[in-house]
């Protein structure tokens, strides 16, 4: 097992931890919650080090492109200002979480937290050349994220037991997560990190 030491220009990513992507949201990954103990001690972890934590989220205007009744797939989600577009309660954000809204216009579809975000400039400013990637969902806006961050040259980790899918096919996950490493991704999960 290969064991990675978090330094202080590391950066976690925790992607769209958001009350609609969790049971009883909108727009629901099974079990979405269940990660979210999980990120919390990733979080602990990287703050410990004086890592850097990013959390992105979807902040949608009322008539976003995503949602069904302007052409997109979704149903209403993660409508900027409301309950669903909150972060899940239980995730313990650190006090300097930088907070990357994406998808806020209403003609951009924006699954990656780098399309039409500061991320990549917030990351550079701050020396930051490797990111460990958690959040939901694997097989929509983590790799949209982790596929970004590799093209953008970013050395990334993709925390195995820190995301979950939504998996509109029951194989969806498990191949976002060969097409991630195939790409340039590696896989981790907490026991590895030191």
């Amino acid at each position: 097992m290969e064991y990675v030491n978090i330094v202080g220009n590391d950066a976690l990513i925790i992607v769209d931890v958001q009350n609609d992507f969790c049971p009883g949201g909108a727009l629901a990954v099974p079990e979405g919650d269940k990660i979210v103990p999980v990120i919390n001690k990733y979080i602990e972890k990287f703050v410990s080090k004086n890592a850097i934590v990013v959390a992105t989220r979807d902040w949608h205007p009322k008539n976003h492109i995503s949602f069904k009744e302007y052409g997109g797939l979704w149903p209403v989600h993660c409508v900027q200002n409301t309950w669903g577009a909150e972060f899940h309660p239980m995730l313990k954000l650190p006090k300097n979480v930088i907070v990357i809204s994406k998808a806020f216009k209403p003609e951009i579809e924006a699954y990656s937290g780098f399309q039409g975000t500061e991320l990549d400039k917030i990351l550079r400013r701050n020396n930051v050349r490797r990111l460990f990637v958690a959040g939901l969902a694997t097989d929509y806006c983590v790799k949209a994220t982790v596929r970004d961050a590799l093209k953008l040259g970013y050395e990334v980790y993709v925390l195995v037991d820190a995301v979950k899918g939504v998996n509109l096919k029951p194989k969806d996950s498990e191949e976002a997560l060969n097409e991630m490493v195939n790409a340039g991704a590696r896989l981790a999960s907490f026991n590895q990190l030191v």
